[in-house]
């Protein structure tokens, strides 16, 4: 192909992706007051080596980890050493401890009883609610509503502040394109710029509008960077990408939350293309800092800097204390590295101390800003604690983000909604379950108000059985002839299959992303009765579903939908609410297809059409397409999208043009559709996706009524990063899409002068 010329961006966009680059800025940054500048110089001065190596450790909150009346002399032994390394000024932080009062006690020592009085900040994993809990991220992502995550994040950073908790690790922005990796449930899913618009919505809802008031978290965008490509979906594993690829999909939705507010980030696990990303200086200071111009600091991930060793890039404790910092985390999490190794490392003059010194002038700085110095009890308050400090509608935002996070894949022959005077049987390891409602990473909700499917379809006042017919991983004797018989005495049959929530998550990464064993059989024989069946998925990533479950009559991807999941289903079931999700993940055809994603490079010898399968881009046994594509989304009535038209064929190169489609509900009820735009470059220096999001617009409509979407199109929406690492427009035609999904609908030509 011959060159040809290239529209240069900007310096600063030649990091981004187009999806970070549309999320405006919406507050310059943040920055210490003169005076706190000031003080923060004068601790600096007067800090010894030991003093500064304590304010880069935090270490995990053993003090405030249970009830210590009834303590055994280990716990006590352990919550004494915590107070006197806090005393002592060894520790900057703590986490993953909750409770107003016993932060507060330890704040009092901490400014009172230590040598330089500098608060502790404390810090919690915070990932989709605190006692109320919300759909995992993944499911909520499915709203596609980032106004919705925003409000889930600002209410369970009201509810999590109120228990003594100042920071939390969240929201977790790694692009994840293999759903074999269990942290695919805490993510947006496989899509750039559905991650970059949802990272932005956490990270001001933690935050809110003030990082001084009460009920304010600090948000820690993780995990920097590309955790999500790690090989195989393993969690742990290397991530072997070219650098085109970490600048186009897996930095930006970092960008997009720095410019959202963010202060904090978290390093990586894992290694990329060799290189451990806790020990990559080129990650954390030459791209992070001097490109991204991110001036907040960095904690490392649970002893990611003493994994170091075990990567084989540092020898020995004080080698990977010294790369870790030398490569810019400023603050270790839990192993103790940089408290027992940084003083020496100075003193050796393997270390300088102005490496140091900067990295605690970084903590130093966000302390200062999020106001701890003027007001160290900030978010200490027993009496809010006690009080209550959850707003009253906080179950009802939940019942919400469950019901819009539900995403019906199939419903043939209009099977739902239901009626509530048709007998159902509730059948499968999940209709009764109150033990797998909040997935991953949840785990300080409060129990003791879950409401199970069970529950929810009761208190709907439907008439049904309920019946297991077998363990999620194990049969049960019998279970699957009592399920059968509960569904022949049954009108319809729900059938409550998928994962416990101890199946997705950190270390639960998947060769087989099916339904186990013991829960097809069930599926295949209640199924083979004859009865209409709707399948309710319970589960943290997308399933690989096939045999009968497949050809079910109807089928809702229901997530882990947290502490309302039986109402939020319920309400969708019967049709108080109709489905309105939309998957933010490709489901495939089988297991053996991963890692699968919708915006894949087409290669030389694409697929086109179902015919002529030899020799093209396939495996065997099934065609290169998802089950269920990103984008897709039933729900109970019918929209028609009229053609794509463009304001001009021709866009020059500062120029924009306008994509317009109309689109009309043909049914029968009021529903929502999410207009989805997509662009494809025909012919460039590198090889395209066969399609890209470049935006969406979720839109009600009533039966008959219609509505023109609208989306500009600029260059940033056609740049990329180029094989020179620069992120370019090029001249040449484009495919237009305006769709409901990411294989849906027939393009239009645009062309770049």
């Amino acid at each position: 192909m011959p060159d040809r010329p290239a529209l240069n961006l900007d310096r600063r966009s030649v990091l981004m992706g187009a999806s970070a680059l549309a999320i405006a800025m919406t507050a310059p940054p943040v920055r210490a007051s003169a005076a706190d500048e000031a003080r923060i110089e004068d601790l600096i001065r007067r800090m010894t080596l030991e003093e500064k190596a304590g304010q880069l450790t935090i270490m995990p909150d053993l003090s405030r980890a249970g009830a210590f009346a009834n303590a055994n002399p280990t716990q006590l032994a352990e919550r004494a050493e915590i107070l006197d390394q806090v005393r002592d000024g060894e520790v900057g932080g703590l986490f993953n401890g909750v409770g107003a009062a016993g932060a507060r006690e330890l704040q009092r020592i901490a400014v009172e009883e230590s040598r330089l009085k500098i608060p502790l900040i404390f810090g919690a994993d915070i990932i989709h609610g605190y006692k109320t809990v919300f759909p995992i991220p993944l499911g909520e992502s499915a709203s596609f509503e980032p106004e919705l995550a925003e409000r889930t994040a600002r209410y369970a950073a009201i509810e999590a502040s109120a228990a003594g908790l100042h920071w939390t690790f969240a929201p977790m922005v790694d692009v994840a394109r293999d759903q074999r990796w269990g942290r695919v449930a805490e993510g947006a899913g496989e899509d750039v710029h559905l991650g970059c618009v949802f990272a932005a919505a956490r990270v001001k809802g933690f935050q809110g509008p003030d990082l001084l008031a009460d009920d304010s978290m600090l948000a820690c965008p993780k995990h920097f960077a590309a955790y999500g490509a790690v090989t195989g979906g393993m969690d742990y594993a290397s991530a072997d990408i070219p650098e085109t690829t970490l600048r186009e999909v897996h930095l930006p939705p970092f960008v997009a939350a720095f410019e959202a507010g963010a202060l904090t980030v978290m390093s990586a696990f894992n290694d990329i293309a060799g290189v451990p990303a806790s020990g990559s200086r080129k990650l954390m200071t030459d791209m992070l800092r001097g490109e991204m111009g991110f001036d907040g600091f960095v904690v490392s991930d649970y002893t990611a800097d003493m994994e170091l060793i075990a990567h084989g890039y540092a020898a020995d404790a004080p080698d990977a204390t010294l790369k870790a910092l030398y490569a810019g985390v400023d603050m270790s999490m839990a192993s103790g590295f940089y408290r027992d190794h940084v003083p020496d490392l100075v003193r050796s003059g393997r270390l300088s101390e102005a490496v140091v010194d900067e990295a605690v002038r970084r903590l130093l700085r966000i302390k200062a800003v999020i106001g701890l110095f003027d007001n160290p009890y900030r978010s200490l308050d027993p009496a809010r604690e006690e009080a209550g400090a959850a707003p009253a509608d906080i179950r009802a935002l939940g019942r919400e983000a469950g019901r819009k996070s539900i995403v019906m894949l199939r419903n043939e022959g209009d099977l739902l909604p239901l009626s509530k005077d048709r007998r159902l049987a509730l059948i499968g390891p999940f209709g009764a379950d109150e033990d797998n409602l909040f997935g991953p990473w949840a785990w300080l909700g409060g129990k003791e108000n879950v409401v199970s499917l069970e529950a929810g379809l009761r208190a709907a006042g439907a008439t049904f059985t309920t019946v297991k017919g077998s363990d999620v991983e194990a049969p049960i004797d019998g279970g699957i002839e009592a399920a059968v018989r509960a569904a022949q005495a049954a009108d319809v049959v729900l059938l409550a299959v998928g994962e416990t929530q101890n199946m997705s998550g950190e270390a639960q990464s998947r060769i087989d992303i099916g339904l186990p064993a013991p829960q097809q059989a069930l599926a295949e024989a209640v199924i083979a009765t004859g009865k209409p069946v709707v399948v309710l998925l319970r589960h943290g990533r997308a399933l690989a579903i096939e045999g009968a479950v497949r050809e079910a009559q109807a089928i809702l991807a229901t997530w882990f939908l947290g502490s309302e999941t039986g109402h939020s289903i319920a309400d969708i079931l019967f049709g108080e609410h109709a489905p309105s999700g939309r998957l933010p993940v490709s489901f495939p055809q089988a297991s053996g297809q991963q890692p699968y994603f919708y915006n894949h490079r087409r290669t030389g010898r694409p697929q086109l059409t179902p015919e002529g399968a030899e020799y093209k881009a396939r495996y065997r046994e099934v065609t290169h397409e998802a089950l269920y594509p990103f984008g897709f989304g039933l729900t109970y009535t019918r929209f028609e999208y009229g053609p794509v038209e463009l304001s001009a064929a021709r866009m020059n190169a500062d120029g924009s043009v306008t994509a317009r489609c109309r689109i009309t509900n043909v049914g029968g009820r009021e529903g929502e559709e999410v207009a989805q735009l997509y662009v494809h470059d025909r012919v460039a220096s590198l090889a395209r996706p066969v399609r890209e999001l470049k935006d969406f617009r979720k839109v009600r409509l009533a039966p008959g009524q219609s509505i023109t979407v609208e989306f500009t199109i600029g260059r940033d929406h056609l740049a990329f990063v180029n094989p020179d690492l620069r992120r370019v427009a090029e001249p040449g035609e484009f495919d237009v899409w305006i769709a409901p999904s990411a294989v849906a609908g027939e393009p239009v030509t645009l062309t770049l002068a």
